[in-house]
């Protein structure tokens, strides 16, 4: 099996449209919580959101590009532009079927697909759809646009697996390129479900936050008063190489995939298993494949969205696993970002990497007051960013289904 290493990272997140300013924002523990200006949020009983801010998609894209995608296929171009040029590829070079792209997705075009269908129900007997309505609908469009703008004819497609879906598309790239089926991958993900339905949709089902007057404290992971997520939008990149051929042209490494694994909870549709069973399971494999031992892991991005019922069951499974380990910090970044859905284990890769290359831990914010039914022994970085070496990060990324996924990112040297 071939190593595997990351030479590019981009991304357009609610904390900043680019990795240099998304990692400051991080270290320095600013939300990107407030009142949603996308729709009128009013009659929902949350009204708060985590949007992108002054997004300028002429940057990388051209006007027809922009006519015809969905914004969740802009966010995804926009970063794998970002994450292409940071790592240096001369794919002009390169043979094109060498090159291959996997995005996540969770909804796809929620914006497109109201909108059009509002247009419908509002207009005459003569029915008037958009002839980019289906393309820039369909989940698959994204990778599929990447492909098209850089000319990458190798593996192309879309995987979905709810909110552990970059995390799936991660590992798929990690894995065809350990067995030689392709030598370079885009791989990431994007979503953009700060649209009435998507929000209203979740409103339904109690699962985000209604600290509609205090916005900035309303991602709470771990804290005894949270009472839900907050949405999210955005995407992130990497680009995933294999490891002689970065080392060969003489490439910027970040740090090497040794691991990934995937479970499932076989147990409800949209709550995990109480004790976090498959969830354990799920970061013991990784670590197994990766051929580290627990004590080993310094750094564990946790999936942790700030729901009652979620953050604690993670929390369990991290202590099955874990218990003894007396270096290993935690903390949840979506305390700043909201929860991206489909997108938030791209961006929570990025943070991992980051850590292993700067040294520094982001904290989890708004944490005033910790549930106490957080297991005994677990070190979670709160409100404030540490210093630490980090050698080994992991990053968990969980969604509705069942889906558990764990991906091992290690120091290269």
């Amino acid at each position: 099996m071939k190593r595997v290493v990351i030479t590019g990272l981009g991304t357009v997140n609610p904390l900043g449209n680019d990795v240099v300013s998304y990692w400051q924002n991080l270290i320095a523990g600013k939300s990107s919580a407030g009142q949603i200006s996308r729709f009128d949020a009013s009659r929902f009983r949350s009204q708060i959101a985590c949007e992108v801010k002054e997004f300028e998609p002429l940057r990388y894209l051209d006007r027809n590009e922009i006519k015809r995608t969905d914004l969740f296929s802009q966010y995804a171009i926009y970063s794998a532009t970002q994450a292409l040029e940071d790592s240096g590829l001369e794919i002009d070079k390169m043979d094109p079927f060498d090159i291959g792209v996997i995005w996540g997705v969770g909804q796809g075009g929620m914006e497109t697909f109201e909108s059009e269908v509002e247009q419908y129900v509002k207009g005459d007997y003569q029915p008037r759809f958009s002839p980019f309505f289906v393309p820039r609908l369909i989940i698959n469009m994204a990778s599929g646009m990447i492909s098209m703008k850089f000319g990458l004819q190798g593996i192309n497609y879309t995987t979905v697996s709810a909110c552990a879906t970059s995390n799936t598309a991660i590992m798929d790239a990690f894995n065809y390129i350990r067995m030689g089926k392709a030598k370079v991958f885009v791989t990431g993900g994007s979503e953009a479900p700060i649209t009435a339905a998507s929000v209203g949709g979740f409103c339904a089902m109690k699962a985000m936050s209604t600290r509609n007057q205090d916005p900035l404290r309303a991602s709470r992971p771990f804290d005894l008063d949270r009472d839900g997520f907050v949405m999210g939008e955005g995407a992130g990149a990497l680009i995933l190489e294999e490891y002689e051929h970065a080392k060969k042209r003489g490439a910027k490494i970040y740090a090497e995939i040794v691991g990934a694994a995937m479970t499932a909870d076989a147990y409800h549709m949209t709550s995990p298993h109480p004790l976090g069973i498959a969830a354990a399971k799920s970061m013991e494999l990784a670590m197994t494949e990766a051929g580290l031992s627990s004590d080993q892991l310094d750094y564990l991005n946790l999936h942790a969205t700030s729901t009652p019922v979620g953050d604690i069951s993670e929390l369990k499974a991290v202590h099955r696993i874990f218990a003894q380990s007396k270096n290993l910090k935690l903390s949840s970044t979506k305390s700043m970002t909201g929860h991206l859905l489909g997108a938030a284990g791209a961006i929570e890769a990025i943070v991992c990497i980051k850590t292993i290359n700067e040294g520094i831990i982001p904290a989890t914010i708004n944490l005033e007051t910790p549930d106490p039914s957080i297991p005994e022994g677990l070190q979670i970085v709160a409100n404030k960013a540490i210093d630490q070496p980090v050698n080994v990060a992991m990053s968990n990324a969980f969604g509705f289904g069942g889906h558990n996924s764990s991906i091992v990112f290690k120091k290269i040297y």
